[in-house]
């Protein structure tokens, strides 16, 4: 049985058809990589594609949704403030606790900001803010992860260790990249997007970079 199902979707933004009559069937424990030229419609997919397991998946936005007042250790708390009563979340806030300390900074380990805990996330740079998102959903440890760029602002040996982790963490992921290597080599199924349609939907087997250029000619 799928876990995603759409069928002839189309979406429109601002009068432009952003997406056009899309099909698409993901099932469980897929790994599903959406590449393509800026405005393909990859991130109007995904958010069609969250809206069908917004309680179950966590989202991983090009927007973050981080709070810069706030230390990397409440950003990534802030994951589970659904799993908790308000007077526990609010224990926390002011003194963190010391077992939610240890299980968040085993995550924080995992993404190398652990020496950034209790530092304000807007102190922090653009590569940090970003794996401390990922630390959110991570520690969410939701069955589905779909991410939009997660990996946009860092350097290839820590996109390789954020996607390692993500891939370790969530049996179903989807996500949109740029960076066609390391689609092919975090993703078992590559879906190129082009002019707001599905051009291209293969296993990542075999495949190599050069098999999506034509997705990012003019």
């Amino acid at each position: 049985m799928a876990l995603f199902d759409l069928q002839d979707v189309s979406a429109r933004y601002n009068g432009r058809v952003v997406l056009d009559k899309i099909s698409l069937r993901i099932v469980e424990g897929e790994r599903v990589a959406l590449v393509g030229r800026s405005g393909a419609g990859k991130s109007t997919l995904l958010r069609l594609l969250y809206e069908q397991h917004a309680g179950t998946a966590s989202l991983l936005p090009q927007e973050l949704g981080l709070v810069r007042s706030l230390s990397v250790f409440h950003n990534i708390y802030i994951g589970r403030l659904n799993k908790h009563s308000a007077w526990y979340n609010l224990a926390n806030l002011i003194r963190p606790m010391a077992t939610e300390i240890d299980t968040i900074r085993a995550i924080a380990q995992r993404m190398d900001i652990e020496d950034k805990l209790f530092e304000p996330v807007g102190e922090l740079s653009g590569g940090q803010q970003q794996r401390t998102a990922v630390a959110r959903a991570l520690y969410q440890a939701s069955p589905i992860l779909i991410g939009d760029e997660p990996v946009s602002a860092v350097d290839e040996h820590q996109a390789r260790m954020v996607l390692e982790n993500i891939n370790k963490i969530h049996p179903t992921v989807l996500i949109a990249m740029h960076d066609t290597t390391l689609a092919i080599a975090y993703t078992d199924r590559i879906i190129g997007l082009r002019d707001g349609k599905i051009v291209l939907d293969r296993p990542t087997a075999g495949m190599t970079p050069a098999d999506l250029n034509d997705l990012y000619r003019s």
